[in-house]
């Protein structure tokens, strides 16, 4: 049955958990294809924590060496390109539609992450990946004690402040005028040295050694010196439409514990499933987990 297909497994996303799902099913010998368009959501971070023996290292540099040791395999093909579509056979497999070719599949692997949507802040992306940031647990560790803000609108502020105060408590929540924090979680904070601001944000300052301060829409500048956020993410899962996938109330694709979806051959892991983002490390967990189940399934 392998060989009316052009692969047994075609894996669309080459972050930490497609390369790691690559990795593994190569060593299983299945013929194995990983399609990436190279715009990863950390593409603006020089730094990321937390990887075992890689602990610093750039993104974009892990998933370079990633690439490098998939070379060595015969069985692994990859390409940079972006896909257009995945339709279902009518007797079981894929074909794979993306920019410069065709290849029929027995199984997928969707492995492509969101998109972050960033609070609208005109200077922010000139130093978001430096001085501000979205993952406390990647970046929490450098701003040790130092003087932070946490910005956000969204309803989990007071959890994410308590968390973040585990690195320092000389720490500020803007609420943005609009995010939920309740009288008792204010003071609750409070009693940790943490202060609620609830006016608008307006921008950030910062000069070329990075953040200097928050821009509140009334004119003052509170002086921070890096800053964490809270964005909204997406999938970007219009090429999967064939796939007819189930999604979750929040977009993201429903799996069972080893990563099949709803549609018989299709499966997916990483951020585009629950429960959303996560550290490179457990990415790369996930990718080795469902490669297990992809080579055990197509026996």
């Amino acid at each position: 049955m392998s060989e009316q297909f052009d692969w047994e497994v075609v894996i669309v996303g080459g972050g930490p958990a497609g390369l790691s799902a690559a990795l593994n099913l190569a060593r299983a010998r299945r013929r194995t294809f990983l399609l990436d368009g190279n715009r990863p959501r950390n593409s603006a971070t020089f730094h990321s924590h937390g990887f075992l023996s890689r602990d610093g290292i750039s993104p974009l540099e892990l998933r370079k060496l990633g690439r490098e040791e998939l070379e060595q395999y015969p069985n692994v093909q990859f390409e940079r390109t972006i896909v257009e579509s995945i339709e279902p056979l009518a007797d079981g497999g894929f074909t794979v539609t993306y920019r410069g070719g065709v290849a029929t599949t027995r199984t997928v692997l969707i492995a492509t992450g969101l998109r972050e949507v960033l609070p609208v802040l005109p200077t922010l992306r000139a130093f978001y990946g430096t001085s501000i940031h979205s993952c406390m647990e990647c970046d929490g560790y450098e701003y040790a004690d130092r003087p932070i803000a946490l910005i956000g609108a969204s309803d989990d502020l007071a959890e994410r402040a308590l968390l973040l105060s585990q690195w320092s408590r000389d720490l500020i929540v803007f609420t943005q005028g609009v995010g939920h924090v309740s009288e008792t979680d204010e003071g609750m904070l409070a009693g940790r040295g943490i202060r609620v601001d609830r006016r608008v944000v307006a921008d950030v300052a910062g000069d070329r050694d990075g953040l200097t301060g928050v821009v509140l829409a009334d004119g003052e500048t509170i002086p921070r010196e890096a800053a964490f956020v809270r964005p909204d993410y997406e999938t970007a899962l219009d090429y999967a439409q064939g796939l007819q996938l189930t999604l979750d109330p929040e977009g993201l694709i429903v799996v069972d514990s080893a990563g099949r979806t709803s549609t018989a051959g299709a499966y997916a892991i990483g951020e585009a499933t629950p429960p959303g983002p996560q550290q490179l490390i457990v990415a790369a967990g996930d990718g080795a987990e469902v490669a297990a189940t992809i080579n055990r399934d197509l026996l």
